[in-house]
């Protein structure tokens, strides 16, 4: 149930506004500057048109754009405590609406973050998230510290963000489940080919973790004639799509999610409550379930050792075949950026 994409709210309800915002074009501090301003017109303007969301969600790189050669200028950076985020508050606590943002952050002495922000409808924020999974080897982030953190939000929800990639290993929304959140979600900048695949794991996150999911891209040509998707998409505790968006730059894709429906399944559900089935394995037959660690790859991961059985023959280890070079040369690059910048 979505009441006509939230127009009509249910009790306990929080209605969603998913923003396709189209790619922008940023190589100059003055582009960078006009993309907080398109955002944050965009929050104003739905404020206005659209009474009833309580969080907007921006796709990653809607400040920043699509364009690697900017990708590691210092001058195009952001800070959190930075002016750009400042602005970003401010217009949350104006509006009255929490938001959902991408920055690409600074990160001295290394390659940048690839970072995610919630702030509430205070202008205050809530949840500081760092990509784990930079989409190498195209991407040159480096991966994110933070783990994936969780924090309450409006009616009764609980908050996680995943980036992108990051919501292609079902492991990073499991993490987001098991730390509380109800409501999963997934910022991208995909384009077309990746579509399929976008749609099965956030239908696939959704159900595996009786979350509800909500994921939007970037919409629209990047100025080269590549378009990304938009496709933004919303998904019910058990994989059921509630709104599915199109490619249009610009659209806002509504819809109401009821966070106590994910919590009350997580209590009373007894088939196919996965979550709490991976740490109680077959408990009809075991009192309260095996709850030992079957899984080989857990365990190396945990121990350092982890290591495919072809890992040896993988081809792609590093940046070098998506033009970037080395991680030593990435490395290098954000250095001379940051210090062509130093006056």
């Amino acid at each position: 149930m979505t009441g006509l994409g939230g127009l009509n709210p249910s009790p306990g309800g929080m209605v969603l506004g998913l923003v396709q915002a189209a790619v922008p074009i940023v190589s100059e501090p003055a582009d960078l500057a006009a993309a907080v301003d398109r955002i944050t017109g965009t929050v104003m303007g739905a404020r206005r048109a659209l009474p009833v969301p309580d969080l907007l969600v921006f796709p990653e790189y809607s400040l920043h754009g699509l364009d690697p050669s900017s990708w590691l200028d210092d001058r195009l950076l952001c800070d959190v405590e930075g002016p750009e985020v400042a602005k970003l508050r401010a217009t949350c606590a104006e509006a009255q609406i929490w938001g959902c943002f991408s920055i690409m952050e600074r990160n001295p002495g290394r390659a940048p973050y690839n970072t995610g922000l919630v702030i509430d409808d205070s202008g205050e924020l809530r949840l500081h998230y760092r990509k784990l999974h930079p989409w190498v080897p195209a991407e040159p982030w480096h991966p994110g510290d933070l783990g994936i953190p969780v924090c309450d939000g409006p009616a009764g929800s609980r908050l996680a963000l995943i980036i992108c990639h990051d919501g292609m290993l079902p492991e990073a929304a499991r993490e987001a489940a098991y730390r509380g959140a109800n409501v999963i979600l997934r910022t991208a900048g995909y384009t077309y080919p990746i579509r399929q695949a976008w749609r099965v794991t956030n239908q696939a996150n959704a159900f595996c973790n009786l979350a509800y999911t909500a994921s939007v891209c970037l919409a629209g040509p990047d100025g080269a004639g590549i378009h990304s998707q938009g496709e933004a998409m919303i998904c019910d505790i058990d994989g059921t799509i509630l709104e599915r968006g199109d490619g249009a730059p610009g659209r806002i894709v509504t819809a109401e999610v009821v966070p106590a429906r994910a919590d009350e399944a997580r209590r009373s559900w007894g088939v196919e409550n996965n979550i709490y089935q991976l740490g109680h394995r077959g408990y009809s037959a075991v009192e309260g379930g095996a709850t030992d660690c079957p899984y080989t790859f857990m365990q190396d991961l945990v121990a350092g050792r982890y290591r495919l059985p072809w890992e040896a023959e993988v081809r792609h280890t590093d940046g070098t075949g998506a033009g970037l070079g080395t991680p030593a040369d990435v490395r290098a690059a954000a250095g001379r950026f940051a210090s062509s910048t130093d006056g």
